[in-house]
């Protein structure tokens, strides 16, 4: 007998993004840290002495600073792909996995200028693994679902679509890294960097890293994964991660550009009226300076690829051998010259 209308309970269909989330949740981990933060040297004398009766002498030695993040497991051995900045320079790290058990974790390496690390869970077992898809393969429009931990709240998973693709780091304000980055509209807060994107299948595409605040807020960037599975194999295999380097700093130019400049009466030099890369400084003791590359050099062409624009001499470089010559084609004061490059490792970036 039915009362007051109440109908028999009826099996409920359940969205695409609820058959993702069974299958990929289990495999995202929160990560709290802990890093010591020395203290600003104080002169105690300098407190007024009522001050010191009241809240007492001021403490010494180093603080700890708490920090939480995201991680995703990428295998059956414990791995966990996340951000650099969530793990680097830290003493302690805790995994907490879906189910609510906390683990010990320690960082295998890190890579900031890829903003990438890898953390190793302790225990002779391990959760399932997510698996891993094709970035290569995305289209603006596809499905994007992130999962994390923003806020220190556990297992929250945001909704929206590929809004762009190859979207550089650098237009972003951040000059010392190396990437192109997954722009979504799925909501991506602090504490889901190093969670993992997914696609509409429970593939991960991408590695959550920040979240633009301001103007523009509510656009969010990960990582792609392919990138991520490039770096995690040097990662394993080397300690580290190289990234060629020739030493230069450039802005683009285009025809237009060029024509507005020589037009100024006040112009110091005449630019070529061409797109390019245009070297706005050169790095002492660099490839580059090595190499004979100037100030106000204008780079059309590396090797056999046109250079419209500084991002493109970047991934050749980004992807060229340590020390084997790189033709760069340049124009300098109306010429054209062929000055040759071996790129060096960056330093201190690991």
């Amino acid at each position: 007998m039915l009362l007051l209308g109440i109908q028999p309970a009826m099996a409920l269909e359940h969205s695409f993004v609820a058959d993702v989330v069974q299958r990929v949740a289990p495999s995202v981990v929160r990560i709290d840290t802990e890093r010591p933060v020395e203290r600003q040297p104080f002169d105690p004398t300098l407190i007024d002495p009522l001050l010191r009766d009241l809240l007492g002498d001021p403490p010494q030695g180093p603080e700890r600073e708490r920090g939480q993040g995201s991680g995703v497991l990428i295998d059956n051995k414990g791995l966990v792909l996340t951000n650099a900045h969530v793990v680097e320079r830290v003493d302690a790290v805790t995994l907490t996995l879906a189910d609510g058990e906390q683990r010990d974790g320690q960082v295998i390496g890190t890579d900031s200028v890829t903003d990438l690390a890898l953390v190793r869970l302790e225990g002779r077992s391990a959760p399932p693994s997510a698996p891993l898809g094709d970035s290569e393969a995305l289209e603006v429009g596809d499905w994007a679902i992130a999962l994390g931990t923003p806020y220190g709240l556990e297992r929250t998973v945001t909704l929206g679509i590929v809004s762009s693709l190859h979207r550089n780091i650098n237009s972003l304000g951040f000059s010392d890294k190396r990437l192109d980055l997954i722009q979504t509209d799925a909501a991506i807060n602090p504490g889901n960097s190093g969670g993992p994107l997914v696609d509409a299948a429970g593939n991960v595409i991408g590695i959550n890293t920040l979240v633009r605040s301001g103007p523009g807020a509510g656009l969010g960037f990960a990582i792609p994964i392919n990138l991520a599975r490039r770096v995690v194999d040097q990662l394993l295999d080397q300690g580290e991660v190289v990234h060629p380097y020739i030493g230069l700093q450039l802005v683009p130019l285009t025809a237009r550009i060029a024509r507005e400049h020589n037009k100024d009466p006040n112009s110091l030099v005449q630019l070529p009226e061409r797109s390019g890369a245009l070297v706005q400084s050169v790095l002492p003791d660099g490839p580059a300076e090595k190499a004979g590359l100037r100030r106000g050099d204008l780079v059309v062409a590396v090797a056999d690829t046109k250079v419209p624009d500084p991002q493109v001499l970047l991934e050749v470089v980004d992807s060229a051998r340590l020390g084997e010559p790189l033709p760069l084609h340049v124009l300098r004061q109306g010429r054209e010259l062929t000055l040759s490059v071996k790129p060096a490792a960056l330093a201190g970036m690991s």
